[in-house]
């Protein structure tokens, strides 16, 4: 599989997530929709384990490697789903834009990588700012607005930015620990290890099984579990591997623009000119991070480069 295709796969499944999240949660609450995504997504993964041949790993850093995937996933999952019920579905990807942040700060203490030059502190500035213009304006999709600092909307944000924390840390950890496992051993462990958890949370805190499923939370869970859960993670673990962690992390600058449209188009979610304006400025900002060392160093060789001799001048010109 090629890097390029991995990262679109991801930016696809990751831009139709928040809304998918919003819809698993309708008529079941959000402890079911989560525990029921991760318990089906599971099962995908035990199946694909077995069609294809495959064995888990249970040596330490494999065992490492399960909890830190799969308690990140707890973490951050929860948080996230919590959050989806009072945030909409575009500005969830919009929050999430603040993990190559995040990661990058963590890569830099934890893994050494160089992931803080100036080109990238600039595009960390320029997606800030575009975080900033977006949330600056007021949304009253919920009954409250930014501005209400005691709302549910702000609990929201709060949620989501917890969400954030977990998920680039459990990116970093994985990454540090190095097990070069194949993808799916990491996702089916890492699901192996948090599938208790969601289901444990839902037995203690809420225990309800809803009496028929609407269609659309149906359809939504079983997508969830499958792209979502599944192949979703498999593609993840599949670029930590191989690329740097803070780079993976520019998934979450992509996705905002695909989740705020579908949001607008499926579930008639208003985008405002500041959002669109915001949203231009993280794509700024992920050019700048993604390719702003490379712009940096052509233009540092163009500066360097020793100037052609000019041609001798001939005898009859210097009489």
């Amino acid at each position: 599989m090629s890097v390029p295709a991995a990262f679109i796969g991801v930016v696809l499944i990751w831009g139709t997530t928040p809304l998918a999240i919003q819809w698993s949660s309708q008529g079941a609450g959000f402890l079911f929709g989560v525990a029921a995504r991760m318990v089906l997504g599971v099962l995908v993964c035990l199946a694909l384990v077995v069609l294809l041949g495959r064995r888990l790993g249970w040596d330490r850093q494999a065992v490492q490697t399960y909890l830190a995937g799969g308690i990140g996933l707890w973490g951050a999952m929860t948080s996230v789903y919590w959050a989806a019920q009072f945030i909409p579905s575009g500005l969830i990807s919009v929050v999430f834009g603040l993990t190559p942040v995040v990661t990058a700060l963590m890569a830099a203490l934890w893994l050494g990588e160089r992931s803080l030059t100036l080109p990238r502190l600039a595009g960390i500035g320029t997606s800030l700012m575009g975080l900033w213009v977006v949330f600056g304006q007021s949304v009253d999709l919920t009954g409250n607005t930014f501005n209400d600092l005691t709302g549910p909307w702000t609990l929201g944000l709060l949620g989501l930015l917890l969400s954030v924390v977990i998920h680039s840390a459990s990116a970093v950890w994985v990454k540090r620990i190095d097990a070069r496992l194949h993808p799916l051993e990491t996702t089916t462990g890492a699901l192996l290890v948090a599938v208790p958890l969601f289901v444990l949370d839902w037995a203690l805190l809420d225990g309800r099984i809803p009496q028929g499923l609407p269609p659309r939370t149906a359809w939504a869970i079983l997508y969830l579990a499958v792209f979502g859960s599944a192949l979703g993670f498999i593609l993840y673990y599949y670029l930590l591997r191989r690329i740097q962690a803070s780079r993976v992390a520019l998934i979450t600058l992509l996705t905002p623009v695909l989740a705020l449209v579908i949001g607008r188009a499926l579930n008639g979610e208003v985008i405002s000119t500041r959002t669109l304006l915001g949203t231009g400025a993280i794509l700024t900002g992920l050019a700048l991070f993604h390719w702003g060392d490379a712009w940096q160093r052509r233009r540092g060789a163009r500066t360097q480069a020793p100037a052609s001799p000019s041609p001798p001048s001939s005898t009859k010109e210097r009489a």
